[in-house]
């Protein structure tokens, strides 16, 4: 026996953290469960209170959630490389998950687009006056690009231990995540079709609807981040907090890129 297990005969001896028992994962099946039903019966012509109610329960079980998260880091030190590895996967395997999510909305457009359904006969459909790709669109995509390379430089700095500009580099970038959401929003202010306008409006503003929100979810992402390297919790060699924002941040650039190609440019001509 090792002179530490001798000492400490309930001294963990793995690098994995176990953790204490939580009251986050039934709260939170109960919360989308709240929110699924809730969004039913809006859709039917009911109240609103239940989805509200859903959503307020998931975005508490979230808060609570990832406070716990944050304070076996930060002050427990339970996340060893070994939980960074294992965090790092589940952040990359939920991003996979996204993208099959994103692929299932540009299915449904090609099979529009393409003219594969047979009930559509051209693309767009007659009586569609489509956005302008090198409108709003063009300067979203240079706004949301110039906002992952301003991870990139907080990135950088936090490799090289440079807190100023890991502060200024994810502020640049949650500034420029807010402006891509309100010229998106304008952007469908100037929109002649609205969602139950075909197929076309249908599948367009779904895909860069639900794209929209994935900015929005990930400039409060950013924005956590920020915070937390304002308080100096980040260090070069432990902050997967800031690699999975950052991981977030960039797949939802990619998928901006897909959108902007294949809908607002090619989708268009």
């Amino acid at each position: 026996m090792t002179e530490t297990s001798q000492t400490h005969p309930g001294a963990k001896q793995h690098p994995y953290h176990l953790v204490d028992p939580s009251p986050w994962p039934f709260v939170g099946s109960v919360a989308a469960f709240v929110l699924a039903v809730g969004g039913v019966h809006y859709m039917k012509g009911g109240q609103y209170w239940v989805l509200l109610a859903g959503l307020a329960l998931v975005l508490i079980t979230m808060a609570g959630w990832w406070r716990d998260v944050l304070r076996e880091g930060q002050h427990q030190q339970a996340h060893t490389p070994v939980v960074q590895h294992g965090l790092r996967l589940g952040m990359g395997l939920f991003i996979a998950s996204e993208v099959m999510f994103f692929a299932a909305f540009f299915w449904a457009f090609f099979n529009a687009g393409l003219l594969i359904n047979p009930q559509v006969t051209q693309w767009p459909p007659e009586g569609i006056e489509p956005l302008n790709a090198w409108d709003l669109p063009f300067l979203n995509t240079l706004i949301l690009l110039s906002s992952g390379l301003a991870v990139n430089w907080a990135h950088h700095s936090l490799r090289h231990n440079g807190r100023s500009g890991l502060v200024k580099g994810l502020l640049l970038s949650v500034a420029l995540g807010a402006v891509f959401l309100v010229l998106q929003a304008v952007e469908y202010g100037h929109a002649t079709f609205g969602f139950r306008d075909g197929v076309y409006p249908s599948v367009f503003y779904m895909a860069t609807g639900f794209h929209g929100f994935h900015v929005f979810v990930g400039v409060c992402f950013l924005a956590v981040c920020l915070v937390r390297a304002m308080r100096g919790h980040f260090n070069p060699k432990q902050h997967v907090g800031f690699e999975a924002a950052a991981w977030y941040w960039h797949f939802v650039d990619v998928v901006w890129i897909f959108l902007f190609i294949w809908v607002y440019w090619w989708g268009n001509s």
